[in-house]
């Protein structure tokens, strides 16, 4: 398996078939390029060959083969914004414009590159070579507080804090239109997107998705609101706000209104955690302030009520 990227199926992606997972991955080949690759057995599920359909379970392995045996990860020397750090994990402020995690297509300048640079080896490794220390993933162009695992271990427990909804994740965003309610909570099954695998959409037998949703400040249009997460689906909160009819600013590519004010892309911030540290159990909450996209664009909306 020396020619293998091998990537751990999370509880976010687990419920998909394997040609789907493949293609979010690899967006750029078609859906009947992935499956002949996973028939070729250029595609390994759990070390064999598997069919196009197999539905995949949290902990699957699934191994992609090198196009060249050479694609690795390099450590870089790119600044990182640590907000809290112990023994066994940290939280960083993930700016926007930036992967989370390296693609086959792209393997430098994400936070996984920084983070080799400064912390090495002493990341978990459960998520495979792409993704060491990853508990959980931003979008590129989503700021905020991400949780990073420095050994197996603390990796498991902060995964399991997650799925138990005992570590809680708050967001900021301003989506369009004028919301009729205070507080919602949106429960719809998210899917892949049955004509594009890069999307995610809420379809009939998708993964049961949770999203609770609270105005802070209403405009002409516009509405500045609080999110939480109770379940961590690919793109949940923007395909959720989409699916109500409120998509968040600048979110082009689920419909959302470009509102005139330079911003990079949809104007969502991850900008609360709270979480037990795993070392004393101490309740531990994270909070930044507004990214400049959102206070930008928050002063825009804000001078336009006089």
């Amino acid at each position: 398996m020396n020619n293998f990227i091998e990537i751990r199926v999370d509880e976010e992606t687990a419920g998909e078939r394997l040609d789907s997972f493949v293609s979010s991955q690899f967006t750029e080949f078609s859906r009947s390029k992935i499956q002949k690759l996973i028939k070729e057995e250029k595609i390994l599920l759990n070390n064999k060959k598997a069919k196009v359909a197999t539905i995949l379970k949290e902990g699957d392995i699934v191994a992609f083969d090198k196009p060249d045996g050479t694609l690795t990860i390099q450590p870089q020397n790119i600044e990182l914004d640590v907000r809290f750090e112990d023994d066994d994990m940290l939280v960083v402020n993930k700016p926007k414009n930036m992967l989370t995690h390296p693609t086959v297509l792209e393997t430098e300048n994400t936070l996984v590159n920084a983070l080799l640079f400064k912390y090495g080896k002493s990341l978990s490794d459960l998520n495979g070579e792409m993704r060491p220390g990853i508990v959980h993933r931003l979008d590129r162009n989503t700021s905020g507080l991400l949780m990073i695992a420095k050994n197996n271990n603390s990796h498991s427990l902060l995964a399991e804090k997650i799925k138990q909804k005992t570590a809680k994740r708050n967001y900021l965003a301003v989506v369009s239109g004028n919301l009729d309610f205070e507080t919602k909570t949106i429960s719809a099954p998210i899917g892949r997107n049955p004509s594009n695998p890069a999307k995610m959409a809420v379809i009939e037998g998708g993964k049961p998705s949770v999203t609770h949703v609270k105005v802070l400040e209403r405009f002409k249009g516009y509405t500045y609101v609080e999110l939480e997460l109770e379940t961590g689906r690919t793109h949940q909160i923007r395909v959720h706000l989409s699916h109500i009819g409120h998509p968040i600013v600048n979110d082009t590519f689920y419909g959302g209104k470009q509102l005139g004010v330079k911003t990079t892309e949809q104007v969502l911030q991850a900008y609360q955690l709270t979480f037990n540290r795993l070392n004393d159990n101490i309740l531990t909450t994270i909070t930044l302030e507004p990214d400049e996209d959102i206070k930008r664009v928050l002063n825009y909306l804000r001078s336009k009520k006089g």
